[in-house]
Order: C-alpha cells, then sequence, then structure tokens
C-alpha cells in the first residue's frame, strides 16, 4: 500500500507535468481556451493534492494526539480550508 507521501509526491509529479505542458502551451501561442483548460485541470489537481494532505493531517490527528491537542489541531486546519477554496 502507497503512504500517503508517496501518493502525495507523485501527484505533484503529475502537476509538474501539467505545468510544463501549460509553459509550452504558451510559448507555442496556443489559443487561449486550450490553456484556460490545462490551467483549470492543474488547479483541480492542485486541489485534490490540498484535500489529501488536510485528510491525511486530520486522520493523525484524531489517531495520534491527545483529543484536546487533535481539536486543536483541526481547528487550524478548518482556518487554514478558508484560505484554501
Amino acid at each position: 500500500m502507497e503512504a500517503p507521501e508517496e501518493r502525495i509526491i507523485r501527484r505533484l509529479h503529475k502537476i509538474e507535468g501539467q505545468v510544463r505542458g501549460l509553459e509550452r502551451m504558451v510559448e507555442q501561442h496556443r489559443a487561449c481556451d486550450e490553456v484556460l483548460i490545462q490551467v483549470l485541470a492543474a488547479r483541480a489537481a492542485l486541489d485534490r493534492v490540498a484535500a489529501e494532505i488536510i485528510g491525511t493531517h486530520v486522520e493523525e490527528c484524531l489517531t495520534s494526539q491527545p483529543p484536546e491537542k487533535a481539536r486543536e489541531s483541526i481547528a487550524r486546519i478548518l482556518r487554514l480550508t478558508g484560505h484554501v477554496a
């Protein structure tokens, strides 16, 4: 089974490839709508990475920390997700 960090890194490598592809598209003067579609796809992929990071952190908080510390960590995550969304 793949560890959370490995999944996240694998996804980030894919996103890196998407961004490099975007760079080539801009250099090739591709149509705006084509570029925008790929930008939105890369952004959605980053959102999925953020969700994976949040989910992993919440799971760790709930399983490995005392209840009070877990509540503090989860509250901090909820504040941060307001910035992510």
